[in-house]
């Protein structure tokens, strides 16, 4: 059994599965409201069923934990069947195993059910604008030496041929750098990629630049563990940072 809600709304059609009734009503409800076509699934197998009949959607929102058929199981079948559909997890779990386990499963994004749903709404909308990319860019476009590839299609980044598990924000931060690397990139630009134009969040300048330097450091920490000798990311400490290429060591 399922639910369509706001059939005719413009901004894409989103896929929700969860077991919990009030929170399926509550994010159906608020993205119904932004102008999303919604379908709401209280089980796995459902959704996997109109999946594989229709495969019409443009996301799919999956709790982790579920009853009978977990959120990972069904990304599982959904890709056995060649539905490749974009997966945003949703938990209430923490660790980082987790999210490790669904991203090298082949989620885009994974995001705890206690954020706020402007959170939510934002990571919805950079997937959204992120199908009108090139599916590849290969290290090649980026310079000699460098040898990271982009994969907007996925939402996937692999340097040196080994995958890097990037979160979907991560994801962007790199390819925006990436695509802007003839310059310095702002602390605020970057900001704006994790919370939206002109999001502040509390301590101002200073809370926003500790913010992204938050980021980055996770980010360069994800290169490293591939790479002991990455060092492409460059700092310019009190405006940003920039992407070098032909860094290769």
């Amino acid at each position: 059994m399922h639910t369509d809600l706001a059939a005719a709304a413009g901004n894409g059609h989103v896929m929700v599965v969860d077991d919990d009734e009030l929170f399926l009503e509550s994010v159906s409800t608020n993205l119904a409201d932004a102008g999303y076509r919604i379908n709401v699934f209280p089980r796995g197998d459902d959704a996997i069923e109109y999946l594989t009949r229709r495969n019409d959607a443009d996301l799919l929102l999956l709790d982790w934990k579920m009853p009978g058929i977990t959120g990972i199981e069904v990304m599982q079948r959904l890709r056995a069947q060649h539905v490749d559909i974009p997966i945003i997890f949703l938990t209430v779990l923490s660790d980082q195993i987790y999210e490790e386990a669904g991203l090298l499963g082949g989620a885009v994004d994974f995001v705890e059910k206690s954020r706020s749903f402007a959170i939510l709404r934002r990571r919805i909308e950079l997937i959204m604008k992120g199908e009108k990319k090139p599916p590849y860019v290969q290290s090649e476009e980026l310079g000699s030496g460098n040898p990271l590839a982009l994969r907007y299609d996925s939402r996937r980044a692999l340097w040196k041929g080994a995958p890097l598990d990037l979160t979907l924000t991560e994801f962007n931060i790199v390819a925006y750098m990436v695509e802007n690397r003839t310059r310095d990139v702002s602390y605020r630009e970057i900001y704006d990629i994790v919370h939206g134009e002109g999001f502040m969040a509390g301590d101002g300048e200073i809370g926003f630049r500790t913010n992204v330097r938050a980021f980055i450091k996770r980010i360069r920490q994800k290169f490293r563990d591939t790479d002991p000798d990455f060092t492409n990311i460059e700092n310019y400490p009190g405006f940003g940072y920039r992407w070098r290429d032909g860094a290769e060591q």
